[in-house]
């Protein structure tokens, strides 16, 4: 039975797994939302069934961007009480600001970036901020750079300024009660922008995140397993080969938890080398996997 039900002419109003998937917020996170904050104010079928409207979906996606700005939950819904957030996705703004924070990321004003993150992040959900956004400026950044028509400087100063904005964004990730995932970058990588955004995205699904950040050892990496006993492990690598040497080794992680190997680096040979399995696809599908794996 589809998922949508009709409501006025103006409206389709949506059961709660679908405003789940539209809003990429977990089912269990909406109905507590509802319960404590009174966020969500749904109608009823003759049969009992809540259906959502589009106040309903802009007020979510109001806290989720309050709650990415470091907001705690309480904080986050009453200013999204209190705001006037319906339709917040059909203004334009969001592609100016795409282009304004690239423009002031390539002129070296970090004020400038953090103003047009500030908001992408009041306008839309962190895993569209991820997807359409961030990483879409990154790989072309790096396209860039490998063609000489960005410097260095420009490349390091954009990929910190971005980072700290996630990590910022990252705070408090490992709160909570769901299943818990244990992150770290390969032996010898150092890029762990899309590690961080996958935290991220996965945290939106109700995970719990302990980092480890770039260049783990494995011995590390294990040590935090067996301590942690996670949900959990990705491992990601992004250098062509990276996971050649330590292969072998990452199989004692998977005694300890289910071990998934990620980024450009990670293929299906190497992953079955090391007793893991393969994520693919961008970080926000790549979430949207594990995360179904679990329910």
């Amino acid at each position: 039975m589809s998922e949508f039900a009709t409501g006025t002419a103006d409206e389709k109003l949506l059961r709660i797994g679908e405003l789940s998937r539209r809003v990429g917020v977990p089912v269990e996170s909406l109905r507590a939302w509802e319960r404590r904050y009174g966020l969500l104010t749904p109608s009823r079928t003759q049969g009992g069934f809540r259906l959502y409207g589009e106040d309903d979906v802009a007020r979510v996606l109001a806290m989720r961007a309050n709650l990415d700005r470091g907001l705690f939950a309480a904080e986050a819904a009453r200013l999204a009480l209190s705001e006037d957030v319906t339709e917040p996705s059909r203004s334009p703004a969001p592609v100016a600001d795409a282009s304004e924070l690239a423009a002031a990321l390539d002129r070296f004003d970090e004020a400038g970036a953090q103003q047009a993150l500030d908001r992408l992040l009041a306008t839309l959900t962190i895993d569209v901020v991820l997807r359409d956004v961030l990483l879409p400026y990154l790989h072309k950044l790096g396209e860039r750079w490998e063609s000489g028509e960005t410097s260095i400087a420009q490349e390091h100063f954009a990929s910190n300024v971005l980072r700290g904005r996630l990590t910022a964004l990252a705070r408090g990730w490992d709160r909570g009660s769901g299943p818990r995932v244990l992150l770290a970058c390969v032996e010898g990588e150092r890029h762990d922008i899309a590690l961080v955004a996958f935290g991220l995205a996965l945290r939106g699904h109700g995970w719990r995140v302990s980092y480890l950040g770039a260049d783990t050892p494995v011995a590390s990496l294990v040590e935090a397993a067996r301590e942690l006993s996670p949900d959990a492990v990705v491992v990601s690598g992004t250098v062509a080969g990276a996971f050649d040497p330590s292969a072998v080794q990452l199989r004692e992680v998977a005694l300890h938890a289910p071990l998934h190997l990620a980024g450009a680096a990670a293929n299906g040979r190497v992953a079955r080398r090391a007793h893991g399995t393969l994520l693919a696809g961008d970080v926000v599908a790549a979430a949207e996997v594990l995360a179904a794996g679990r329910r």
